[in-house]
């Protein structure tokens, strides 16, 4: 049976192919079939030396799509065309739906038009420099004439480069800082290659800069260039004029007048209470709960002085940091009755409702029957004292359970389960001693947290941890953020162990150590970079770093302190720690990128502890990690605890850390995204452990070392959430399967992984 529904499938297929897809083709047309290609200075250096946004802008023109082609195994049919050609676009019923959703129009050449598209080039050619070019199309065609492809000659000519720039008579104001910002600009130099988009880019410099100076009704379109190409063959005499056009309002340089802002309930309505400031006027919408002080430090308008674009950027970001509107929006109006040109600004805000809950799901699931969801419930109070302040209440809680069998008996239904409950009061100041430096141009946010956390692994252990902070978080720069914490105890004490894992712990100092009860009074530092260069590249870079313990051993050790030193009797811990994460994404066309991330961790304990906590030790794998491979289930370096050892990962963490990640994303249709991905790393040990062999760093195992996992995924992109399914495949496990070669994983079926997530892996 099977042979014989091959050999119908087969026939079906030579029939569909056999059948025409020209038969309703016009006489004087010609199916299109695609492109065939580019062709560049066939006589010289093809494409060589030529910018890489021209080709594909050129790429881009030309690149129009045939009929679509559905894939078999062995065949590549025109489906939809052949269902137009050969079936009856007036068949009722069953047969008329399947045409109508089918049929597919042939795209003729006609359709595609290449001589306009080889003007298109010519376009380009001249938008880039490149007069003297010109582009020509061939109709390509075999023995069947109603079909052919298209291919595009492109003959560049030389680039012309700019050969002087003449500048405004500096006769006014306006002429002597629209020259400034010129003569400072790096493209407007003698032996650059002339370019429109370049020049569009040195308008815009312009605009911004003179609405930063007053000048708040100047645009870019009333900057005009004249080129001239006769005085110097291939170069150009570029001169910079003011259109015609422009109007008396642009020519002005405006200062500010008053500056009110309106403060509207959420709910709408209310009474108007009128506030005056030394930053200018309020007028809230009484009830509301807002201290009068709160909105003057985020306007950055000062009265009598120029109108800067700039402020009216910086008001409305330092409003929005607060956290407390849902919408603002900043209006101009010119003052007729001031003896000068002024603008009075009027800033409106709607308040937000105060109070905001969200939930995070996230699963994950792996082929020997582990599955791990997990929960995240969060409330939110953005205005809790009415100066802006924000109490964050978070509940966390994961689990992980085994399905199925394990040694012929039924396994425990609920394994193991971690629970937090966190908060945070965040005041949107710096609260500090005087002698600190503020800065005064960006909010700052100062932070006090508390949290408990309990981690219950049942065959095994039982730990709460227990943490209080403080943190200052600001802004240095435009694209960076920083967070110092100046002072953070936790407490971490082990409640509940079992005689397996007393076992354990007994015949492994290293990890007994890292598990006992203790305090780990620390500072650190952690600072984010994040920047979009032009639309296609997108970086981020983010390092931390915190030493624990160093402050309280020193005082000890200054009032003679020897030994062990503890902290209302108990021991803390001694350690440093660092990490840093590089992102970067590169857009490949269109909506597809290609993202990739490196990490590296390592921490050391010395001084009062010999073992860095557990809390703070590294570990891999996961949906945001290498996804082919559950938490906790790979490493130290090429060590995998006994296959008898059920739940066996609270010792595979480390005290270093790398990972290494490549994702292409694509769109597929709507909101629906794809991925394929390449995730590599692990986790090692900086001091050697006999009770964990091959879990120390060294270089000579380090590639060997490393895990490898590949994979697909969907992505529902809803712009406020992203929902994540990722399915993991492992490639090379890094410790012993019983396979040789590099694909060492025991089965297919035992190296798949699936996770459930919320928001990008990276």
């Amino acid at each position: 049976m099977r042979k014989i529904s091959h050999l119908l499938t087969f026939a079906l297929l030579l029939l569909l192919a056999g059948c025409s897809t020209t038969r309703r083709v016009p006489a004087d047309e010609v199916l299109y079939t695609g492109l065939q290609g580019v062709e560049y200075n066939p006589d010289g250096e093809g494409d060589k030396g030529l910018p890489s946004g021209m080709t594909e802008g050129i790429h881009d023109a030309v690149n129009v799509k045939a009929n679509k082609y559905t894939f078999t195994p062995k065949f590549r049919i025109p489906f939809g065309l052949w269902v137009y050609n050969n079936m009856n676009p007036d068949s009722k019923g069953l047969k008329g739906w399947f045409y109508r959703k089918f049929a597919s129009e042939p795209i003729l050449v006609s359709d595609v038009r290449p001589e306009v598209r080889t003007k298109m080039i010519d376009e380009i050619l001249d938008n880039n420099g490149y007069f003297r070019g010109h582009a020509d199309y061939t109709l390509n065609q075999g023995k069947n004439k109603k079909k052919g492809s298209l291919s595009y000659i492109v003959v560049t000519g030389p680039a012309y480069n700019l050969d002087s720039i003449g500048l405004l008579p500096d006769t006014c104001n306006l002429s002597h800082l629209i020259d400034s910002v010129a003569m400072r600009d790096p493209y407007l130099r003698p032996g650059s290659r002339y370019c429109i988009d370049s020049l569009s880019v040195v308008r815009n410099r312009i605009t911004n800069a003179l609405r930063n100076r007053g000048y708040y009704y100047f645009r870019p379109e009333y900057i005009e260039y004249l080129a001239d190409s006769i005085q110097n063959p291939e170069h150009i005499s570029l001169r910079l004029t003011l259109a015609d056009n422009m109007p008396k309002t642009a020519r002005q340089r405006w200062k500010t007048g008053n500056v009110t802002v309106y403060a509207f309930r959420a709910q709408g309505g209310g009474t108007p209470d009128t506030i005056p400031t030394s930053r200018g006027t309020i007028i809230q919408m009484q009830p509301s709960r807002l201290r009068h002080e709160i909105i003057p430090e985020c306007v950055t308008f000062r009265k009598g002085r120029y109108l800067s674009a700039r402020s009216m950027d910086v008001t409305q970001t330092r409003l929005s940091r607060l956290g407390i509107f849902n919408a603002i929006s900043i209006d101009v109006e010119p003052d007729s009755l001031a003896a000068e040109p002024t603008l009075d600004v009027a800033v409106s805000c709607t308040f937000d409702i105060p109070l905001e809950a969200s939930v995070e799901v996230n699963a994950t699931s792996k082929s020997n029957s582990y599955i791990g969801p997990g929960l995240t419930f969060n409330v939110t109070n953005r205005n809790l004292f009415g100066g802006g302040e924000q109490l964050n209440v978070a509940l966390t809680g994961s689990y992980e359970w085994q399905t199925g069998t394990s040694g012929g008996k039924h396994s425990s239904v609920f394994n193991s389960y971690e629970v937090g409950l966190n908060t945070s009061l965040a005041f949107p100041r710096l609260i500090a001693p005087k002698f600190i430096p503020r800065r005064n141009r960006n909010l700052n946010w100062t932070r006090f947290s508390l949290g408990a956390d309990l981690l219950n692994r049942p065959h095994y252990f039982k730990l709460a941890k227990f943490n209080a902070s403080v943190n200052y978080d600001w802004n240095p720069s435009r694209y960076s953020t920083a967070t110092f914490t100046p002072f953070k105890l936790t407490y971490t004490k082990l409640m509940h162990t079992t005689p397996e894992f007393d076992s354990i712990t007994n015949a492994n100092r290293a990890i007994a150590l890292s598990f006992r009860s203790q305090f780990i009074p620390s500072l650190g530092y952690s600072y984010n970079y994040n920047r979009n260069f032009g639309r296609d590249n997108q970086f981020s870079w983010n390092f931390s770093v915190m030493e624990a313990g160093n402050l309280f051993w020193s005082i000890y050790e200054l009032c003679g302190k020897k030994g062990e030193k503890t902290l209302f009797g108990t021991p803390f811990s001694q350690f440093v720690k660092g990490t840093t994460q590089v992102v970067y994404g590169r857009r490949l066309g269109g909506d597809n990128w290609l993202v990739s991330r490196a990490a590296v961790g390592a921490a050391h304990a010395y001084g009062n502890a010999s073992e860095v906590p557990y809390a703070e030790q590294f570990y891999v794998g996961g949906a945001n990690s290498i996804r082919a491979f559950t938490v906790r289930s790979l490493g130290p370096g090429s060590y995998r605890p006994p296959v008898t050892t059920d739940n066996g990962y609270f010792d595979q963490t480390g005290t270093f850390k790398f990972e290494f990640n490549v994702e292409y994303r694509f769109p597929i249709f709507g909101p629906v995204h794809g991925a394929t991905f390449i995730d590599t790393g692990n986790v090692w040990l900086l001091k050697k452990d006999p009770q964990r062999p091959g879990g120390e760093l060294k270089a000579s195992s380090f590639f060997k070392d490393l895990a490898v996992g590949t994979g697909a995924g969907l992505r529902l992109d809803l712009s406020m959430i992203v929902v994540r399914a990722d399915l993991g495949v492992g490639i090379h496990a890094p410790y012993d399967t019983g396979k040789r070669g590099y694909y060492n994983m025991e089965s297919f079926k035992k190296s798949l992984a699936f996770h459930l997530a919320i928001g990008y892996p990276f």
